[in-house]
């Protein structure tokens, strides 16, 4: 009923999501910033669909996705808005890298 792991699927629907989504945006904003950001972002999410397969088989945060991941859940609630799905990876990430409670 609960499952233990984080929802892979889920995650790689959501990035593609994001991806489209930022795509579209970046078509309709007009402010230089926001419009590279999102093509930062855009670039970042598709680097996590890249190499989804250190996100499935590692247990522990690769070096090649640590900045991406970073980005993405930092930027999420600021763009959250704009991009729903930003919030949804961001909150997956979160669930799978987030140090254990245990050891403090």
């Amino acid at each position: 009923m609960f499952s233990s792991g984080p929802n892979y699927t889920k995650l790689k629907t959501h990035l593609r999501l994001a991806i489209n989504r930022l795509k579209l945006l970046e078509k309709k904003k007009e402010e230089d910033y926001l419009v590279e950001a999102m093509e930062v972002v855009e670039m970042y999410c598709d680097l996590l669909l890249a190499r989804f397969g250190l996100i499935t088989q590692m247990k522990d945060l690769d070096e090649g996705i640590a900045e991406a991941i970073a980005s993405i859940m930092w930027v999420a609630p600021r763009l959250q808005s704009d991009c729903p799905e930003l919030k949804v990876i961001a909150d997956l990430l979160a669930g799978k890298y987030e140090p254990s409670k245990t050891s403090c």
